[in-house]
């Protein structure tokens, strides 16, 4: 039977010695996905940058130098909290080894009146109204102009890249990665690869996304561009970087000329939630609509729905009080003297 007194003690010194590779080990232990556990380490590789700079280490740290690490990020509150949690586990982790009674993370976590909840939530989801997605809808299909060829086959990409936005609900890592064999011209759908053969999906094409998708296709093989990308930044084939692929966007978007009337950028998650929109106003069932988005969990297809419904709300009741307004002026109207000769 081995040693616990010893066992605790190597612990501790690994913990002091080498907080990285302490934590590596820790993390092995969790079971966490790949992608999760990548995550967690650039956190905890962050957090230990913070505790260098100010001269204290896992062992010394107190609360007020981790509510200053959680306040100085510049995330929503929910990743905050996130960060949070990690380090409260880990130093759960670490006290219990020491025999500690005390986790400074954790009174941080449970006081809510701390200076790092003082950052905004989640954004409320957005999605484009009728007419908004009908003018950009409108914009895919429109002529081209005096192009170069360079412009005209960028210009085309660039449109594809909203119709796969808003006609199939692709998220942004995923356009990036799609190939040309991903999708057969007249196809109803696009297939959305994944590592896991079990997340695979094929994500329904709305009509309209399917014509520009084809002409995409034709533009592609006329410019001869490189590689298996579907979506290229260059003849060479190489892919699209993300801030590339959002200002292509935002350009479709303006020329639509539909970004100075909205509030909040027209993003892809934006274009996402609208495609998802409108299958569910069409009556399409949220299992299905969820399937097609690639959720995982129901529950995030459920909310999704949930938001659409309060949105809906929202734009009811700012139509009829638009249409009340409306009919209290035609009322003044007539019943103004001075204008009884009208």
């Amino acid at each position: 039977m081995p040693n616990t007194t010893d066992l605790f003690d190597q612990q501790r010194a690994d913990w002091q010695a080498d907080p990285h590779a302490a934590f590596d080990a820790w993390l092995a232990q969790q079971q966490f996905r790949a992608s999760s556990a990548d995550v967690y380490r650039a956190q905890w590789g962050n957090f230990l940058e913070w505790l260098a700079a100010r001269r204290t280490t896992l062992h010394t740290v107190q609360r007020p130098v981790i509510e200053q690490f959680v306040s100085q990020l510049e995330i929503r509150r929910p990743q905050r909290m996130r960060y949070l949690r990690l380090i409260e586990r880990v130093l759960d982790h670490v006290r219990e080894i020491e025999s500690a009674s005390t986790n400074p993370a954790r009174f941080i976590a449970q006081d809510g009146e701390a200076a790092w909840r003082k950052a905004r939530d989640n954004e409320p989801t957005g999605f484009l109204t009728h007419d908004e997605r009908g003018l950009l809808i409108a914009r895919l299909d429109a002529p081209l102009g005096a192009l170069s060829s360079v412009q005209r086959w960028r210009e085309l990409r660039d449109r594809a890249l909203v119709a796969v936005f808003l006609g199939a609900g692709v998220k942004t890592g995923e356009a990036a990665q799609l190939t040309i064999d991903c999708y057969a011209r007249g196809a109803p759908y696009v297939t959305v690869d994944a590592s896991n053969p079990m997340l695979i999906r094929q994500a329904r094409l709305s009509p309209f996304a399917v014509d520009v998708l084809d002409r995409w296709i034709d533009e592609r093989k006329v410019a001869g561009l490189s590689g298996a990308l579907l979506f290229p930044a260059a003849p060479a084939g190489r892919p699209m970087h993300k801030a590339t692929m959002l200002r292509a966007i935002d350009a479709v978007v303006a020329a639509a000329g539909i970004a100075e009337s909205r509030a909040a950028r027209a993003s892809p998650q934006t274009l996402r939630n609208t495609y998802a929109a409108e299958l569910f106003e069409n009556g399409t069932d949220p299992e299905r609509v969820g399937q097609w988005l690639g959720f995982q969990q129901m529950i995030s297809v459920h909310r999704l729905h949930r938001a659409w419904q309060d949105w809906m709300g929202e734009q009811i009741r700012e139509r009829d009080m638009a249409e009340a307004c409306g009919q209290d002026g035609m009322e003044d109207r007539f019943i103004d003297p001075e204008n009884s000769h009208l």
